[in-house]
């Protein structure tokens, strides 16, 4: 990549996380959706499939999922270069915003007016968090894979109904995906 051609990428991808983190509340995988439709749908940066493993990777990661997605992005993208890049994009919003909240708080923990604003954000973080479900289970469900589908049914219903710890989970479908890979390339030889 050409030094002029990293340099807008670069800055691109440091003007696309820094707008993404801005706006985006809600949490991680409120993020992951904005990420989708910046890197995935406008620039192409990544294709589907790709940006699914990496929510994946971010979500199973320690850590915030948003920070996480920034470094596989990032990397993704520019190597190291843009890894740093969309970490600073990515961190710089939330610590102003923090920042700023911190010496205000009792202000804001008492306002009435606030509470309501804040009840009103969580209905679109709800929608929001839907569409990333919607998009990306989607994508698992359109592979007409009957091991995908029951995998994410019982990751579902063990993490709704039965209140198992995610971590746990997490662990779980990658140990059945290495053994489902292994059961494969053993069937195939």
């Amino acid at each position: 990549m050409q030094d002029n051609t990293k340099g807008k990428t670069l800055m691109q991808l440091f003007l696309s996380t820094l707008y993404i983190s801005s706006f985006t509340f809600g949490g991680g995988f409120v993020i992951i959706t904005f990420m989708k439709k910046k890197f995935v749908d406008e620039l192409h940066w990544i294709d589907e499939n790709e940006m699914l493993d990496l929510a994946a990777l971010a979500q199973s990661s320690p850590g915030a999922i948003a920070v996480n997605a920034a470094i596989l992005v990032g990397w993704r993208v520019a190597g190291f270069a843009g890894m740093l890049t969309a970490v600073i994009g990515t961190i710089v919003p939330p610590m102003l915003i923090l920042t700023v909240i911190s010496f205000f708080y009792q202000a804001f923990a008492e306002n009435l007016y606030m509470a309501l604003l804040l009840k009103g954000m969580q209905a679109g973080v709800v929608a929001v968090i839907l569409d990333v479900v919607w998009g990306l289970g989607g994508k698992v469900v359109k592979e007409r894979s009957l091991f995908l589908c029951v995998v994410m049914a019982a990751a579902f219903v063990a993490t709704a109904v039965f209140q198992v710890n995610v971590i746990l989970i997490i662990l779980a479908a990658a140990v059945l995906g290495v053994l489902r890979a292994f059961w494969n390339r053993r069937a195939s030889s």
